[in-house]
């Protein structure tokens, strides 16, 4: 496989004011603390919330689902500036340490490639 077919498996390039925006796909698990499934998904679509979210991916491409006992939720995620996501998964995000630090157990995050069949 050439070096460009797998840079592409990995990114996708979009054209934004003539400069390259390198995007990422990603899957974060999120482990809640019990009983604040509600608290933690109010918070992710407060404008607080998306202020913090659109500083790392584009939330109008998110695909998310929950956890069947509500102990969590999973998201499909689309990065385009990944020191952000990586503050608000480990829950240094200054904005969003707080909710964080009242709801979540963990954030697991995985880089996503898409397989051709």
């Amino acid at each position: 496989m050439a070096f460009d077919d797998t840079l592409s498996m990995y990114n996708t390039i979009k054209k934004n004011k003539k400069e390259e925006i390198m995007e990422k796909e990603v899957l974060v698990i999120v482990d809640l603390k019990e009983g604040k499934l509600e608290k933690f998904m109010g918070w992710m679509q407060s404008d607080e919330g998306m202020s913090v979210r659109k500083s790392a991916a584009h939330p109008e491409k998110t695909i998310g689902a929950v956890k069947p006992d509500k102990s969590g939720v999973m998201f499909k995620v689309f990065v385009h500036n990944m020191e952000k996501m990586k503050e608000m998964v480990s829950g240094t995000n200054p904005i969003g340490k707080p909710i964080y630090d009242e709801c979540v157990n963990k954030m697991h995050v995985w880089e996503l490639t898409k397989v051709d069949i």
